[in-house]
């Protein structure tokens, strides 16, 4: 019988798992709502709700409890000021759970992890996609920006190509044929 056992393993070790846990609940306060597996979901959740108290009650000694969590200070600082105006009158529950269905592939049952009394705007954030995406998104900004000059380089080599072919005193699609 499992009386008394804390935790769910998530099949990882203890490093991996805090580390794991401590990025999505990082993510969750960051973007308000994180799309994960449900038994991920339900142990982030507990973290999540403790942050959010701590930053609640305030002072120094509760940020820097905080801070062995959530390691990025502009979070804190939401966590701190504006977290700590929304969730003032209510005694704890600051994240909901939304099974979504399975997932393909594995069929992993799949939740949303939201912040309750977010804005609407807010979109969740697909943890596995952005594991997987981090950091491209101002290379995408740069390659939209490469392909238009990248464009334009190949038409004005397709020009060139074309002029330096009449210069041989071959016409244009004229090549050698022997």
């Amino acid at each position: 019988m499992r009386h008394k056992v804390g935790q769910r393993k998530l099949h990882r070790t203890t490093s991996h798992r805090l580390a794991m846990l401590h990025n999505m609940v990082t993510s969750l306060l960051e973007h308000e709502a994180i799309r994960t597996t449900l038994p991920k979901a339900k142990e982030a959740r507990a973290i999540a709700e403790r942050i959010i108290t701590l930053g609640k009650r305030g002072g120094l000694a509760n940020v820097r409890l905080a801070e062995r969590t959530v390691r990025n200070r502009a979070i804190l600082q939401k966590v701190f000021s504006e977290y700590k105006d929304r969730y003032a009158n209510r005694p704890g529950g600051y994240t909901r759970i939304v099974r979504l269905g399975f997932r393909r592939g594995d069929g992993a049952e799949m939740a949303l992890l939201e912040l309750v009394d977010r804005p609407a705007k807010a979109a969740p954030v697909d943890t596995e996609a952005a594991e997987a995406t981090e950091g491209t998104e101002t290379a995408k900004a740069a390659d939209t920006d490469d392909a238009a000059a990248k464009a334009d380089l190949t038409k004005k080599d397709a020009a060139d190509a074309a002029t330096e072919g009449q210069k041989d005193g071959r016409a244009e699609g004229e090549t050698d044929a022997k």
